[in-house]
């Protein structure tokens, strides 16, 4: 198998045919009929399965995935990886969002540079301005937090060579953010430039986005503990300085103490610096508890197509 194309199915009814159309014309004219199309349903709750199984039984090079449960794109788009025997691997999302035409382009690249993986990088964030300045903060802050040089503006749709993409389903983590693992990975990458249109509302809310941020930092940073004990040591330098300060203010000048105020505004202060700080490390306590329990990351429900069976 020369070629295998991989993409992930969730609310996607609206544009599985039409992506199947493009991806399977892009894929021709790049390596004739040597190619596969490996769809993962990610438990869409729309009738993405059942147009998918539609295409797959016309088009032998279709191979569907069908997942017991909305296991989460990360892990779908794993899945879907190991599932895939090309020789390369182009993933992709199924919403046409990222153009199923990229494919000749990112192929021509990696042949002239000979490198392992060519990925997408957004020249713009797509969205208005809010969803743009909010992305920008975002990528500003995680890498002040993370000890991986993660690209900015990062997309889905990349094209890899069978040994990275191997390699990097030696990965068996629980807690998956598969844009940390293809930089961890290693091997030669280099970027592309493109531009995402915006043909479906996201389905990435305010409070995805928070926890995903939060799970990113904590999956490949010891940074927040390192934070937590700074913070720590300075708070008890300032302190016994403030100690001392009160002791020989009161030997030397006898003044007497202040109100309440300062004791009860110090005892917010550092209670809720406690508290964040046990949620801190109970976060990666957390993880620790979910990879020790070796649970599976997916569970394959059933696999459709000619290849699907093979």
């Amino acid at each position: 198998m020369k070629l295998s194309i991989v993409s992930t199915l969730y609310k996607s009814a609206a544009h599985i045919a039409e992506f199947h159309e493009r991806i399977s014309k892009a894929a021709k004219e790049l390596v004739g009929q040597d190619y596969e199309i490996v769809l993962v349903n990610d438990g869409s709750p729309d009738d993405s399965l059942e147009l998918a199984i539609e295409i797959a039984d016309r088009d032998d090079h279709v191979c569907i995935v069908d997942l017991s449960r909305n296991f989460g794109h990360h892990k779908a788009m794993m899945a879907g990886l190991a599932h895939s025997k090309g020789d390369y691997v182009f993933l992709i999302d199924s919403d046409l969002e990222e153009d199923p035409d990229w494919l000749r382009a990112f192929s021509i690249q990696m042949a002239e540079e000979n490198c392992d993986v060519v990925y997408g990088i957004q020249s713009q964030r797509k969205g208005g301005w809010f969803e743009r300045w909010s992305g920008n903060l975002y990528y500003r802050v995680f890498k002040l937090l993370i000890d991986i040089d993660h690209p900015t503006n990062i997309t889905t749709v990349r094209l890899m060579t069978r040994r990275y993409v191997d390699a990097l389903l030696t990965y068996k983590e629980r807690a998956i953010v598969i844009s940390g693992l293809w930089v961890l990975t290693g091997f030669d990458q280099k970027p592309r430039l493109v531009t995402k249109k915006s043909s479906s509302p996201t389905t990435y809310s305010l409070v995805h986005k928070l926890s995903h941020a939060v799970n990113v930092i904590t999956s490949f940073s010891s940074r927040p503990l390192i934070f937590i004990f700074f913070t720590g040591l300075i708070i008890f330098l300032l302190s016994m300085a403030y100690v001392v300060f009160i002791v020989l203010n009161r030997l030397l000048f006898m003044t007497p103490l202040d109100g309440w105020t300062s004791v009860m505004a110090s005892i917010w202060l550092l209670g809720g610096i406690i508290i964040s700080f046990i949620g801190i490390i109970g976060i990666y306590l957390s993880k620790i508890f979910i990879e020790t329990k070796e649970r599976p990351n997916v569970i394959v429900r059933g696999l459709y197509g000619k290849h699907g069976r093979d």
